[in-house]
């Protein structure tokens, strides 16, 4: 299991200093701003680590759709030469003390084999709404998708390959894996079939800080897969860590990210530990932010020392091993196959039902595995963007990484500049934001905080519906 979305992301250089190049009429903010009570940066101030921002708007805020429209009509007007293609699988080995994705342990083999059915079925259905999509990159998430064996992925990917019309020796496909299960013949189907990019979940090298996580691995294990990786020659390894562990200290964080270097990984992604609601951690408490962003500082320096360049707060990556894509997460749409997965157009992100609970993500998969064809047909949960959250989703995709949004690309899309359609000075106040004639980024103490200001930038119907939300 790995911890975050697979998105194409570019490099810019950061600004200088505090409130440089703003120019006059910075942050006038007359179109949508940043929500009810955001512009006083109370929020701001909170913590620096509210919550991961990978896509807008979260899940939280999806609700059903009625009436369910049809997917023929959803993407009747949208562009489909250039998508992504997600492949959920929401299955799992063992469920880490900090996650909080869709998924399920300990799923049998009859249950697996039902849902590559069912996934079969939603191809078909979604493929006969979108007969002409074309596809620009592709990724399969979870869960873990190496929980499938060798022989199921290869099923994954030929039914696939011949329903959706996807050629992923053509198109970049990254893959998540796990310690246990990147095994030297699932990744040779990987390997084979075109696999560019494989993101395993390490967290710590430490056995103890694995432990401290509720993440049983030796490393031992973990080296092992990683060799494995290497030896299937997939030419992308990405290597995910976590800071802010129960007893981790600076010494042992060093530990393991020398222990990830010594791979020369292409990727390393670092995230702060978060105690989310229904997960194995849920009850501990306690107030560790001075330690995550000390740990964060020590990391960030560590990689770019290393030869790393920035791509996001999480996001470290060797220069010049990027993916090549025409994909464009603020442009360009997404398909989602799987009952976790998401879809995007430009009016409309849907989904099925979500869950984190161990009961309702069972039923929900159950409920999936037994569709007709017919019923994937229709979208069934989601949030429909008006213009605003267009405008909104479009600033959150893009300001929270390095290369910060380019304001001329934004005015050609929407018709006017970013700078008056959202109030950012309580951010440029703060020395966490900068602007020139070309871009609008957040300086390096702002990425620091990219949990704090992805959250802030929300909308206040977004946030009504989050808060509202029946977690399960």
């Amino acid at each position: 299991m790995t911890t975050h979305d697979t998105t194409p992301d570019t490099l810019a250089h950061p600004g200088t200093g505090p409130g440089s190049g703003l120019g006059p009429g910075f942050g006038t903010g007359t179109a949508p701003g940043p929500g009810p009570g955001a512009d006083s940066g109370a929020a701001l101030g909170a913590s620096p680590y509210q919550s991961y921002v990978y896509a807008y708007p979260h899940k939280t805020a999806y609700r059903p759709l009625d009436p369910r429209p049809a997917l023929r009509d959803v993407w009747a007007n949208e562009h489909t030469d250039a998508l992504f293609l997600y492949l959920h699988i929401p299955f799992c080995e063992m469920r880490c003390g900090f996650c909080n994705l869709f998924t399920r342990t300990g799923a049998p083999a009859d249950l697996v084999a039902a849902y590559l059915d069912a996934l079969e079925r939603q191809a078909a259905a979604v493929r006969q709404a979108i007969p002409h999509a074309r596809f620009a990159t592709a990724a399969i998430g979870g869960g873990t998708p190496t929980y499938l064996e060798a022989g199921e992925l290869a099923r994954l990917l030929d039914l696939t390959e011949k329903i959706m019309g996807a050629d992923f020796r053509a198109i970049p496909l990254g893959v998540e894996t796990s310690p246990a299960t990147a095994t030297p013949d699932r990744l040779a189907v990987l390997a084979e079939r075109g696999t560019t990019r494989v993101s395993i979940g390490v967290q710590s090298f430490l056995d103890s800080e694995a432990r401290a996580a509720v993440r049983p691995q030796r490393r031992s294990e973990v080296e092992a897969a990683l060799a494995a990786i290497r030896a299937a020659a997939i030419p992308a390894l990405n290597i995910d860590l976590i800071y802010g562990i129960d007893g981790q200290t600076p010494a042992t964080w060093r530990r393991s990210l020398d222990a990830a270097l010594a791979w020369r990984p292409e990727e390393i992604y670092l995230y702060p530990l978060y105690v989310r609601p229904l997960t194995g951690l849920g009850l501990l408490g306690r107030d560790w932010d001075d330690q995550r962003m000390s740990l964060y500082l020590q990391g960030r320096d560590h990689l770019l020392a290393a030869g790393y360049e920035q791509v996001s707060m999480r996001m470290f990556r060797l220069p010049g091993t990027g993916a090549t894509t025409e994909y464009c997460c603020q442009r360009d749409g997404m398909v989602g196959l799987g009952c976790g997965a998401r879809s995007y157009t430009s009016a409309l992100h849907y989904s099925f039902e979500y869950a984190v609970g161990v009961r309702h993500v069972r039923s929900i998969i159950d409920d999936f595995v037994r569709m007709p064809q017919e019923a994937f047909g229709t979208a069934n949960v989601g949030f429909a963007l008006d213009g605003a959250e267009q405008r909104r989703r479009y600033l959150v995709q893009s300001l929270l990484q390095v290369a910060g949004l380019d304001r001329r690309a934004y005015a050609e899309r929407f018709g006017g500049d970013v700078l008056d359609d959202f109030e950012l000075d309580a951010l440029a106040g703060r020395g966490w934001l900068e602007a020139d004639t070309a871009r609008v980024w957040l300086t390096p103490k702002g990425l620091a905080h990219s949990d704090s200001i992805g959250p802030w930038l929300f909308s206040g119907a977004v946030r009504e519906l989050m808060d509202s939300y029946d977690l399960r």
